[in-house]
């Protein structure tokens, strides 16, 4: 498959959520807003959780601070490029798949009370269309540009990329009342699994071990099974069974590396998991298992040659890419590409991450070809590299046929996908 092959942009994702943006169209499914820039004081962050989202949105897609400058005409070609942000649209999600237009807000920062007195600052927007023009761009500047490093920080004190995945993922309120009355709750009833996962947790990165302590792990995994044990979550979460499953501790890691605080990391990685990827974290993986097949698919349809040699040795994606679909690719280190690669998925979709491993393979094709014992090399996937993999995934992502493609969104959401 190449770079030139003919390209159909004319489409709607069905579904609708910044976490799964339609590629192809260039369409955020329900590309809301987002959250709050965090105040420079750490615990003045954990107390309010959110700042104001203008200064956020204004910092982020104003010029950022000298990054490293990528070259979108390297890999694919720049008409590449321009299809993929080709056709924008707001759209938001009812939560079964379905979108539904979005309704104006009014621009407000305000702390409300809920009907249990408990406080919550959250953030409301001015203009949705303005809102969604600014999110397009802060998209486009972090697939060519990428988000500056950590050294730099926004007006408030906060690093690019902790405040580009709230606004992403359309965080605008955090609790700090709800959260620490999780914690108090002490051990969930899956508190033995969450422990037997948390001290393996990219053991072999150790700027993640000096950053996060597994004790923060371990108290945000079993936050998050107390807030479904307890109905805390949003009503759209009702048809998802969610507990704690194989895999989760590696899918919450990046947020509590990326995040100023604990709370906010609570707060990105429940919004993440009950509506980017519900059914990854289902009892029975199904999501994982549907986007195995499809890497499958995808890999036949990309690159037959390859796909019929590892069929031949009785390779299939479950067998060789189950980790790296169940955990978007956060077991391949190194940590930094893997939040680069992460920037991508969080603005374009989830759902992307199949095409992602598919990339992998087309980069390892020549070893894996030459390979008589292929699986001694895919046990172990290279280090990634997030520029080659985003580049390829651009160019593949244009190529699939339109049935596809829907799959490709749906499954990681959608219950009837997987039915």
């Amino acid at each position: 498959m190449t770079g030139t092959s003919t390209t159909r942009l004319q489409r709607q994702s069905s579904r609708s959520h910044t976490g799964n943006f339609n590629a192809r169209s260039g369409t955020p499914s329900g590309a809301g807003s987002s959250s709050q820039t965090a105040s420079a004081s750490t615990g003045r962050r954990r107390r309010e959780g959110s700042g104001n989202h203008s200064a956020a949105v204004a910092a982020l897609t104003s010029s950022p601070p000298q990054p490293p400058v990528l070259d979108p005409t390297s890999h694919p070609s720049l008409a590449a490029w321009q299809r993929f942000f080709a056709k924008h649209q707001p759209t938001a999600s009812d939560g079964h798949g379905k979108t539904r237009n979005r309704e104006p807000s009014d621009s407000k920062s305000r702390t409300k009370t809920t009907p249990n007195g408990k406080s919550v600052f959250a953030t409301h927007v001015a203009s949705e269309a303005a809102h969604e023009e600014a999110l397009r761009r802060i998209r486009k500047l972090t697939l060519t540009h990428g988000i500056p490093s950590d050294e730099f920080l926004t007006p408030a004190g906060s690093t690019y990329r902790s405040v580009t995945w709230k606004l992403l993922l359309q965080v605008r309120s955090v609790s700090a009342d709800s959260y620490l009355g999780l914690v108090r709750r002490g051990k969930s009833p899956a508190f033995d699994k969450i422990r037997n996962d948390t001290f393996r947790t990219l053991a072999t990165d150790q700027g993640f071990k000096r950053r996060v302590h597994e004790d923060k792990l371990i108290r945000l995994l079993n936050a998050f099974v107390w807030r479904h044990a307890d109905g805390q979550a949003h009503a759209t979460s009702a048809s998802y069974d969610f507990s704690y499953v194989q895999g989760m501790n590696v899918l919450a890691a990046p947020f509590l590396y990326v995040m100023p605080s604990e709370l906010e990391a609570f707060r990105c990685f429940s919004q993440f998991i009950e509506v980017c990827c519900p059914l990854y974290v289902q009892p029975t993986l199904a999501g994982v298992h549907r986007g195995l097949r499809l890497l499958d698919v995808c890999l036949e349809l990309a690159d037959p040659h390859l796909y019929n040699y590892l069929r031949s040795k009785n390779l299939s994606a479950e067998i060789y890419a189950f980790p790296s679909v169940m955990t978007l690719c956060a077991c391949t280190p190194p940590l930094d590409q893997v939040l680069q690669l992460w920037d991508f998925l969080l603005a374009f979709g989830v759902h992307l991450n199949v095409l992602c491993v598919v990339s992998q393979l087309l980069l390892m094709r020549d070893d894996l070809m030459h390979n008589p014992s292929p699986m001694r090399l895919l046990r172990n996937f290279p280090p990634l590299e997030a520029q080659p993999i985003i580049g390829i995934t651009v160019t593949l992502v244009r190529d699939l046929p339109d049935a596809l493609y829907e799959e490709l969104v749906n499954h990681t959401f959608d219950p009837r996908a997987v039915a």
